[in-house]
């Protein structure tokens, strides 16, 4: 009877330890969680050639490519009233767009700081060249 109590012993240890892991890993505990990020919005204008109102509009999905190096360490697409909003860990992001503009400057601010344990403000406006 020893050697079948050993047993079970043995097996409850590796599914408590299992348990443990699993929980760690769902709850950030195993890793450092990241509680910095950015958010904002992307305009994109001018939207007419004349502009007697508003001259630019919510720029609705546009996926923003955030790249340290040549690595793109997230994407994130924008809603329909052209909002973001992104986890990233602290430091200094190349931000492009999956696609060149034919015409217009394209996107700006091209580089971004994520700031240490907030969530930064960061808007963002997307030229279309109509003059």
């Amino acid at each position: 009877m020893r050697k079948a109590t050993c047993g079970a012993t043995l097996w409850a240890v590796r599914v408590v330890a299992l348990m443990v892991v699993a929980l760690c890993l769902g709850s950030g505990l195993a890793g450092a969680a990241v509680t910095s990020g950015l958010r904002g919005v992307v305009m994109r204008g001018p939207i007419r050639p004349v502009c007697d109102g508003p001259c630019e509009e919510p720029a609705r999905g546009v996926v923003l490519r955030f790249k340290r190096g040549d690595v793109v360490v997230a994407r994130v697409t924008t809603g329909s009233a052209g909002g973001y909003k992104v986890k990233l860990r602290p430091g200094r992001y190349a931000v492009t767009t999956p696609s060149r503009p034919r015409v217009g400057t394209g996107l700006t601010p091209r580089f971004v700081r994520v700031p240490i344990g907030r969530v930064a403000r960061v808007d963002f406006h997307l030229d279309t060249g109509i003059q």
